[in-house]
């Protein structure tokens, strides 16, 4: 697959916020979160997966994301 197509298929935004590696990392993961929610939207409305079947995956999804969340907290 070629740089133009991948970059159009998976857009990445540049990270404004105060640096350190947790939040480089969450902020990955939240694009990713992102770009999986857009996809699931695009099929439910599609008519290609269900409103239960769509809602399953977004709450399977948040669950990811809050468990990446607590996994990057800084050990004190």
């Amino acid at each position: 697959m070629s740089a133009t197509i991948t970059k159009f298929l998976f857009p990445r935004s540049r990270y404004y916020g105060t640096f350190s590696p947790e939040n480089l990392v969450f902020n990955a993961n939240l694009q990713e979160f992102s770009y999986r929610i857009s996809i699931i939207c695009a099929l439910e409305t599609g008519g290609k997966i269900s409103s239960q079947d769509a809602y399953s995956q977004v709450a399977e999804l948040w669950q990811q994301l809050k468990q990446s969340k607590q996994n990057l907290k800084p050990q004190t």
